[in-house]
């Protein structure tokens, strides 16, 4: 028979060799890690030694008067090694603070994901930090290591806030019954509840009416308040927050939708609790609606969903409607009207 078929070339003609260029990631900035790590330390240190002179003298932890510490004691911090004061604040707050950065981090190197160490934020505020975040500087490949990354975070900082309070809410006092109320009061979330009940507090309870609002919260449960708030702001389920993350990975067409909700929830909770939920549905809503794109299949299945129910309980136990308080718009608005009337009489 004829032979039609043309003959057969060296297979160098169809693979030829194709220039690859093998992009390098950035170093590691350690030095810039260490210099905020410190920062922050001294910060934390500083307020947690205002605490604990306030807690020792039967004072509120943000007591604030003409008689009072200033906001940010540096001066008197460092005298008489008053500074030590600040040791168990500081150490159980940057602890669960790294406790929900490292399990991002550790979870990225899983994946194979570039991310940078955490990155803390020393503040002068009135717990010596706006808080800690990593940087994710590469693709995440799937929607299962989306929803790993995401709530590892979460997860991490809950289990050891969660243990911190145990350990330290039978260290509080009991509030003299002659002292006024603070300025400033703690919103306490489920979680603190459940544990006012469950932990074996009978000498507390004895000098109380058995509610956390008679009590000053030792320095360190004031940490594993603190751990508690940032572990619920994290999981608030919009934008690029964790909570955003796990939502993406679930539903990605229903992120945009379940972004708008947060934030049209937040506006109410702004007018009656706390003015602060304004300021992150204005957060949530300039981070964008939109999330980096991850391949759609394979979805999320199995026992993610379960870990997913996890984290809904979990936002559930944190979660305060008034984390300080009393300071809602609504609160607001009167000595705002009476600012307006002294700068513009008549009007």
């Amino acid at each position: 028979m004829p032979e039609f078929l043309p003959p057969v070339s060296s297979t160098t003609d169809y693979y030829r060799p194709v220039e690859v260029f093998v992009v390098k990631p950035p170093k590691q900035r350690y030095w810039l890690h260490i210099v905020l790590l410190l920062a922050t330390i001294f910060t934390t240190l500083v307020l947690g030694a205002r605490m604990e002179s306030n807690f020792q003298h039967n004072q509120s932890p943000f007591y604030i008067s003409e008689d009072s510490l200033s906001i940010f004691p540096v001066r008197w911090a460092l005298q008489s090694s008053h500074i030590l004061l600040g040791i168990p604040f500081s150490f159980t707050l940057l602890l669960i603070l790294m406790a929900h950065e490292m399990g991002h981090y550790l979870c990225c190197r899983y994946y194979g994901v570039n991310a940078t160490l955490p990155f803390f934020i020393p503040a002068p505020t009135l717990i010596g930090t706006l808080g800690a975040f990593i940087r994710i500087r590469s693709p995440i490949r799937s929607r299962a290591a989306l929803f790993d990354i995401g709530i590892a975070g979460p997860i991490a900082g809950f289990v050891v806030a969660l243990t911190v309070l145990i350990f330290a809410l039978p260290l509080s006092k009991a509030i003299p019954p002659v002292v006024s109320d603070p300025d400033i009061q703690l919103g306490y979330p489920l979680i603190f509840q459940l544990a006012w009940y469950i932990l074996p507090l009978v000498e507390l309870k004895a000098k109380t009416t058995s509610a956390l609002n008679s009590i000053y919260l030792h320095p360190t449960a004031i940490a594993a308040w603190v751990g508690m708030f940032a572990t619920a702001l994290n999981l608030l389920p919009g934008g690029q927050l964790d909570g955003g993350h796990i939502v993406f990975s679930l539903a990605p067409r229903a992120h945009k939708m379940v972004s708008r909700l947060t934030i049209l929830a937040l506006i109410p909770m702004a007018i009656y609790f706390w003015v602060g939920w304004l300021l992150w549905a204005i957060l949530l809503r300039l981070s964008g609606m939109r999330h980096p794109m991850v391949a759609e299949w394979p979805g999320v299945t199995g026992v993610r969903r379960w870990v997913a129910g996890f984290g809904l309980v979990m936002l559930i136990l944190t979660f305060a409607r008034a984390p300080f308080g009393p300071h809602s718009l609504r609160d607001a608005l009167p000595p705002l009207q009476e600012w307006l009337r002294s700068v513009w009489p008549g009007r």
